[in-house]
């Protein structure tokens, strides 16, 4: 029986939500080792949610460290179907401003340390990613977005730079170029895993600063993304709260079957135990 149906990742500042409800801890062991922390199964809004802080409770894991495949295999594990992502971001643009939200809707990937599949050792698998996050889970989000009165906007193109460090003024100008909208450290691999597992994904991005581009701006600290995030935590809890209870019951969409035509390894030479560490994401498709 599935343990819950909305799996939450928050991100920096984070780190519980209050309001769930008949909550316990688990602690979740995966063929990729351990998730970052352990999972916080409860009710919000009387709908089944499995909530992970991203870094760990105390902000532990650096994004570059962060075991994206353990959590994200966690989570499906339990049942989870929809993953809502909370992250902090720089904004790469001036009409989005520090304090209000973005539902992204495109990634560009900077990252270079990190596993980003759950494939290899003897199994090969492609899967397409031309729109990365869910356009029904990011609509909800939108749309519940809405409703809090903040200033937030449909789309953007993210940046996922490696970090930790923040970036250059050459590199978010380079950025800008591009025509990103906002910058962060931890959507991928995320989001190409969940896409993986098959579950839906989005992104509620708090924006706390004006990267470096922005001469005028004091540049980006740590200092100042903890400050605007502490004001923007409270919206992004209200946004959770009321997007859980708009997701339908069924999903129609590109990520329920992303793998159907992605495995190219034949079935018989895929080693048995890749099979069986892998057979939570493949078992319908591989036997």
């Amino acid at each position: 029986m599935a343990e819950a149906k909305v799996g939450i990742i928050g991100g920096t500042g984070l780190y519980e939500i209050e309001g769930m409800t008949d909550t316990k801890e688990i602690k979740v062991k995966t063929p990729f080792g351990d998730p970052s922390d352990a999972i916080t199964l409860g009710n919000l809004e009387e709908v089944k949610v499995a909530f992970l802080p991203r870094h760990g409770k105390g902000h532990r894991i650096s994004p570059t460290e962060l075991p994206a495949r353990a959590n994200i295999y966690a989570l499906k594990s339990l049942g989870v179907e929809w993953i809502i992502s909370v992250a902090t971001v720089g904004s790469l643009k001036e009409k989005i401003k520090p304090l209000d939200i973005v539902i992204p809707d495109q990634l560009i990937d900077r990252t270079f340390l990190r596993p980003s599949t759950f494939f290899g050792r003897g199994i090969v698998g492609h899967i397409p990613f031309a729109e990365p996050f869910c356009p029904i889970l990011s609509n909800i989000l939108y749309e519940s977005a809405r409703t809090t009165g903040v200033e937030v906007h449909d789309g953007g193109t993210c940046i996922t730079m490696e970090g930790p460090q923040f970036s250059t003024r050459a590199e978010s100008e380079l950025y800008r170029s591009w025509a990103a909208d906002i910058i962060f450290m931890t959507g991928l691999p995320e989001a190409k895993l969940a896409r993986e597992a098959e579950i839906c994904y989005a992104t509620i991005a708090i924006v706390t600063d004006y990267d470096c581009w922005k001469e005028a701006f004091e540049t980006v600290s740590a200092e100042m993304v903890i400050a605007n995030l502490k004001q923007s935590a409270e919206t992004a809890k209200k946004i959770l709260r009321n997007a859980v209870t708009r997701l339908p019951q069924t999903r129609d969409c590109v990520c329920t079957n992303a793998l159907q035509n992605a495995i190219i390894t034949p079935p018989e030479l895929i080693p048995e135990q890749v099979k069986k560490d892998l057979e939570l994401i493949i078992g319908k498709y591989i036997k």
